[in-house]
């Protein structure tokens, strides 16, 4: 157990069973009255965004959650399989698990998993990385950056909004965050 003294950006707590990873924390003390803590919370499964306000002093309880370097291997099935970058150990994590993050995932590529209890709760891929585009519309004469946005298919098989001038077979630049196109990559 801990308390509202503990909290920090990161840190996860365990709330009625469900694991909460602190987003944003403001330590508040008014003119008149107690002390207090409010907070910004993600829960680490379902990803929904909630404020809680503690007390100063509350008790709270953390969640330890073991964050570790893998590399991702291949895809079996619904799960897919990486590879622990210290003991060379293999771990299966389930489709549900992955989720979206599967969009930016190349064979043979880093990431971090966080663990809880030995069971992987979600993956961290780095803030951006670069993919090759395998299929878009040709773009016309006089298509500009500014002129607008085309749908092109990544070599993972995710699909990206472009600007009309990027051509097939380009390398770009995309943040795994929000899916945006942030460049061409030479």
């Amino acid at each position: 157990m801990a308390d509202t003294t503990d909290i920090k950006n990161g840190v996860v707590l365990k709330i009625e069973g469900q694991l909460w990873t602190i987003i944003d924390f403001q330590h508040v003390k008014p003119g008149k009255g107690g002390a207090f803590v409010r907070t910004k919370m993600r829960n680490v499964m379902s990803g929904k965004v909630v404020d809680k306000t503690y007390n100063a002093g509350t008790k709270i309880e953390t969640a330890t959650v073991d964050r570790r370097d893998y590399q991702y291997l291949y895809q079996d099935g619904d799960d897919y399989v990486f590879m622990n970058l210290e003991d060379y150990d293999q771990i299966t994590v389930p489709g549900e698990t992955v989720g979206e993050t599967a969009g930016y995932m190349l064979e043979n590529q880093e990431l971090t998993i966080a663990m809880h209890d030995g069971s992987p709760l979600y993956l961290e891929l780095p803030a951006s990385v670069v993919l090759e585009i395998t299929y878009t519309e040709p773009g016309l004469q006089g298509d500009r950056s500014s002129a607008g946005t085309k749908p092109a298919t990544l070599e993972t098989g995710k699909e990206i909004q472009v600007p009309l001038f990027v051509e097939q077979n380009t390398k770009v630049k995309v943040d795994t965050r929000t899916g945006d196109y942030l460049g061409r990559v030479n």
